[in-house]
């Protein structure tokens, strides 16, 4: 099997009405019935004409599609519209991995934040929005509407240009902020976390607590704290609940390092930062990054960043490879 999501415009307008119509109609009958299943092959290509979509096929076959439809009265916000997975390929995360994608292609175009409508009557699908990040921000009957901020992207060329990125992100964080980190060893999370330190201004020389699992960097002045965890040898959240780091979470900044799939739970909002060679070479050190730079996705997940004065800064500032 053969799995491909591609850009698309008017053009696919058939393959797309091919998977809504699938899609919509497995759905439960709802009153007043889905606006989707009233959609044609016209009414598809003219929603497609303004931000286009995006098309996943297995083996040639359209399976998923979702259209990107900017919003005429809010600068930087797009619209995910027609979302859909055909239910012969449905259990096999290609719902998620769409949802990544149109994420990344929404902020490719300039977008800031994405909005989606779910129906009030299925709290499985507003639950499957919410673990992708989504926040509820109003509901006009019979939808609730849901947002969230789009990751940013940058290619990241040494070390020190690693550490400025911890720097910068540094000063757009506040008591209680949460960052969990990703990536392979020596792919730069500590080298990350350095620069965040830098830029909260706390004592002591950060390194990977690996072996403490846990530290804690008081500020110099009255910022708040840096609580510094590898969670690289811990066997699950009980363990990372054992540290007890609760007490620490409010009034501190608290990196996870290896946190995914462990420390989301930790606080309501986010950001999650995944590190990936450019190259897509492996190896356990990051000796010479300028001959392998880095690809650095930060990910602004919950209320906390919504429509924040300072998120929205950092996405201007930012550019993507």
């Amino acid at each position: 099997m053969t799995v491909e999501t591609r850009r698309v415009g008017p053009e696919a307008a058939a393959d797309v009405l091919a998977v809504v119509k699938a899609a919509f109609a497995d759905r439960p009958v709802l009153d007043p019935p889905a606006d989707a299943l009233a959609e044609t092959e016209e009414s598809i290509a003219a929603m497609l004409a303004p931000g286009g979509g995006l098309l996943v096929t297995d083996d040639g076959r359209p399976v998923g599609a979702l259209v990107l439809d900017p919003a005429d009265d809010q600068p930087h916000t797009v619209y995910l519209r027609r979302f859909g997975i055909d239910p012969a390929a449905q259990g096999r995360g290609l719902a998620r991995d769409l949802v990544r994608y149109g994420l990344r292609e929404a902020a490719r175009g300039g977008a800031r934040r994405v909005v989606i409508l779910a129906r009030q009557e299925l709290p499985r699908t507003t639950g499957f929005w919410r673990d992708m990040g989504f926040t509820e921000t109003t509901r006009h009957a019979p939808y609730v509407e849901m947002a969230r901020s789009v990751p940013v992207l940058l290619e990241v060329p040494s070390a020190d240009a690693m550490r400025d990125l911890g720097r910068r992100v540094a000063g757009r964080l506040a008591r209680g902020d949460l960052l969990v980190l990703s990536g392979e060893l020596g792919a730069g999370k500590t080298t990350f976390t350095q620069g965040l330190g830098e830029g909260l201004g706390v004592r002591g020389q950060i390194t990977s607590p690996t072996f403490v699992i846990a530290r804690v960097h008081p500020s110099l002045g009255d910022g708040p704290e840096l609580v510094h965890v590898d969670a690289y040898r811990l066997g699950g959240r009980a363990e990372l609940d054992d540290l007890d780091l609760d007490t620490d979470l409010d009034e501190a900044v608290t990196v996870v390092e290896w946190g995914t799939g462990l420390a989301e739970g930790l606080a309501e909002a986010r950001l999650e930062v995944r590190i990936t060679r450019a190259t897509g070479q492996a190896g356990p050190t990051d000796a010479d990054p300028e001959a392998d730079p880095r690809v650095v996705e930060i990910d602004a997940v919950g209320g906390r960043w919504l429509d924040s004065r300072d998120w929205n800064w950092f996405q201007s500032t930012a550019s993507f490879p």
